[in-house]
């Protein structure tokens, strides 16, 4: 037994496993590292550097186009799994060997961020921050300590916000400016999407430890609001932590994304937003532009939709219910499928809570689900027809 010896590389290669491991805990842990070591075989077999050279595995995921707003705005099919090239040479050890549990209960000891901010700077950021998904869960308490640690900074055309393949060191979230996403793939890079004063970038690094997955680089003079590693995984990552063993076991059980894999309802959960209705509460507008998909975690909702061969004693398009949604159910995927205004009105009955997700999140993590909303267009059509004698209220939904 004396003359056995650890082979090169052997500890950074379990080390590497062991973290996945940790960070994801998977139910089934011989899968898991079928699936980890095939990565890691493929990543290597991709790169031109030397076995120990730092890993070009962030030029293999490729951001979505309109990718704007939140949780994991940099890329569009985003690796399941982060498979690092051990090297003992590796620059980004010091990132990813952070012992930082978001699920353990334990006291703040870090000093609280404040970058001082004028009134019309405070207007601006909260106005900017208004729509980030990120930070729809927050109490007023962290957001509050969020805004307070965002600083200003200033972009001018062609600058460089964040480079491919770096280091996460902020998250940034748009008040003005263009900017393009620019990736990196065997030796070409292409433009795989813009921002246009509106949106925000740079979680993904932050949350799972990864190099930056594209560049971003001002197309005209901007402002940004950044938000440091450190405070951005104190609470957006501890919050987001909470928040997914809260939503968990529900995402699992709606009927829609039974078809996903275990790691793409993970990032969903990580996305999505709560809200709360009123009994009554409208919901969405017939008509208005649609930005948001909505899952029903407890209530009732009541679908209604403009008639236009029925009037009301006002002379108006009366509102007939076509439809009931109830817990598990959806709604509001019809004018993100057809890229179309809202063709009906939701209203809540009774109290009700839905999960939100934004509609470039929802581009992004429902391709797979696509088919199945699409056959349910034309369910939608025979309810029409068979109510109105037309399917002319869905195809052209009025105002």
């Amino acid at each position: 037994m004396s003359n056995i010896q650890i082979p090169p590389g052997l500890t950074e290669l379990l080390q590497g496993y062991t973290v996945e491991v940790l960070r994801r805990r998977p139910p089934d842990l011989v899968e898991f590292a079928v699936d980890y070591f095939t990565r890691l075989r493929e990543a290597r077999a991709q790169t031109s550097s030397p076995p120990a050279a730092p890993p070009s595995g962030s030029q293999d995921r490729e951001p979505g186009p309109g990718l704007v707003a939140d949780a994991d705005s940099e890329t569009e099919d985003e690796e399941d799994l982060d498979v690092p090239i051990p090297s003992r040479f590796d620059r980004r050890v010091s990132v990813c060997a952070e012992t930082y549990n978001p699920d353990e209960e334990e006291e703040d000891t870090d000093p609280r961020v404040i970058h001082p901010k004028t009134d019309e700077q405070r207007c601006r950021l909260q106005e900017a921050c208004k729509d980030i998904l990120l930070f729809k869960n927050l109490d007023q308490e962290q957001l509050s300590e969020v805004l307070d640690a965002m600083f200003e900074k200033i972009v001018k055309v062609d600058e460089h916000v964040i480079d491919q393949g770096d280091d996460g060191d902020n998250f940034y979230v748009i008040e003005r400016g263009t900017y393009d996403i620019l990736v990196t793939k065997d030796n070409q890079t292409r433009s795989v999407g813009q921002y246009d004063n509106r949106g925000s970038f740079g979680e993904l690094a932050l949350m799972y430890n990864t190099p930056r997955a594209a560049t971003i680089v001002a197309t005209s003079e901007g402002s940004l609001w950044g938000l440091d590693r450190v405070t951005f995984r104190r609470i957006i990552v501890k919050n987001n932590a909470q928040k997914r063993r809260m939503f968990e076991s529900f995402i699992e059980s709606v009927p829609l994304l039974k078809s996903l894999e275990v790691s793409e309802r993970m990032k969903i959960v990580d996305v999505i937003a709560e809200k709360s209705y009123k009994d009554g509460e409208r919901i969405i507008t017939q008509g208005e532009k649609a930005d948001c998909f909505y899952i029903i975690e407890s209530g009732e909702v009541s679908i209604l939709i403009k008639s236009k061969t029925k009037a009301n004693k006002d002379d108006e398009n009366q509102e007939v219910e076509i439809a009931r949604c109830h817990k598990g159910q959806y709604f509001g995927e019809l004018a993100l499928v057809t890229n179309k205004p809202r063709a009906a009105s939701a209203y809540a009955v009774g109290d009700v809570k839905c999960l939100v997700m934004d509609v470039q999140a929802f581009e992004r993590l429902l391709g797979p689900c696509m088919d199945i909303m699409k056959r349910n267009i034309s369910h939608y059509e025979e309810q029409l027809v068979k109510m109105f004698g037309s399917s002319l209220d869905l195809i052209d939904p009025g105002q």
